[in-house]
C-alpha cells in the first residue's frame, strides 16, 4: 500500500536521495524552496522556506503517513567568534522550522494509522567536539524535543531521530572539497570513509516502512562507528 510521504527540504543531498529511495513505492511530496532537478523522479514538488512559510497553506492530502525534516546546516567556529545571534539562525532552521512543521501538520499526521516521523540530529551531540557548539545545541534540542513527542503521542505516531556524522553532501563541501582533507576526515571514523547520502537515505527507508514498527523515540547513529568506538 503506497503512503503519503512529505520530505521537507528534499531537492538534494540527502533529501533527494530519501525521495530516489521511496517514490516508486509511494507518494511522495516533496517541500522545499528549490524545485527537485532530476524530472525523472514521479514526486510532488511544493515551494515552500521553512523559515518564511507557513505549513499548513500548502496543498497536500488529507493523510500524511511519513514526514522527514531534511533542514540543516554546518556553521563550524570557535565558540569565541559566535554570537547569540548565529545560536538563534541555527536553532530557527533545525529546531523552530521543525517544531512549526510538526505542529502545523498534527491534524495529516494523525489521521494516518500510525504515521512515522524522522528528524536528523548529529553525532556532534553525542560525542562532544571542538567548533561546534551551535550546531550542536540546536541538534540536541531535536533529540529532547523527538523524544518526549514519541512519549506523548505513542502508539498514534513513531518519531526517530538519525544522527549522521560527516557525509559527502553539498552542505559539506568545504570540508572534503579535496582529497586530502577527505582522506583525514575518512581516517577520524573507525570504518575508515565518510558518510554518502545513501548511507542516511538507507536507514530513513527503512523508519519509513513497516519493517521499523516497533521502534520509536530512538537516536540512531549512522557515523562509521564515530559515536561509540574508541580506536585510539
Amino acid at each position: 500500500m503506497k503512503k503519503n510521504i512529505l520530505l521537507i527540504g528534499g531537492s538534494t543531498g540527502i533529501g533527494l536521495e530519501i525521495a530516489k529511495k521511496l517514490y516508486k513505492n509511494h507518494n511522495i511530496y516533496i517541500a522545499s524552496r528549490n524545485k527537485i532537478d532530476h524530472d525523472n523522479l514521479e514526486v510532488t514538488h511544493l515551494e515552500f522556506d521553512v523559515l518564511k512559510d507557513d505549513i499548513s497553506s500548502l496543498d497536500l492530502p488529507e493523510q500524511l503517513d511519513g514526514l522527514v525534516y531534511c533542514p540543516g546546516s554546518i556553521n563550524l567556529k570557535p565558540f569565541k567568534m559566535l554570537k547569540p545571534k548565529d545560536f538563534e539562525q541555527e536553532m530557527q532552521l533545525n529546531f523552530f522550522g521543525l517544531i512549526k512543521v510538526v505542529n502545523g501538520l498534527m491534524p495529516k499526521l494523525k489521521e494516518s494509522n500510525q504515521a512515522s516521523l524522522v528528524f536528523f540530529s548529529s553525532v556532534a551531540v553525542k560525542v562532544g567536539m571542538p567548533f561546534h557548539t551551535s550546531v550542536a545545541a540546536a541538534k540536541g534540542a531535536i533529540e529532547g524535543f523527538a523524544k518526549s513527542l514519541a512519549a506523548e503521542y505513542a502508539p498514534s505516531l513513531r518519531v526517530n531521530v538519525i544522527a549522521p556524522s560527516l557525509t559527502d553532501t553539498q552542505l559539506a563541501e568545504k570540508l572534503l572539497n579535496k582529497e586530502e582533507k577527505k582522506k583525514k576526515m575518512a581516517e577520524r571514523h573507525p570504518l575508515k570513509r565518510v558518510g554518502t547520502p545513501e548511507d542516511i537515505a538507507q536507514m530513513t527507508a527503512f523508519l519509513m516502512s513497516d519493517k521499523s514498527s516497533w521502534m520509536t523515540g530512538q537516536i540512531l547513529g549512522v557515523d562509521g562507528g564515530l559515536s561509540n568506538l574508541n580506536l585510539s
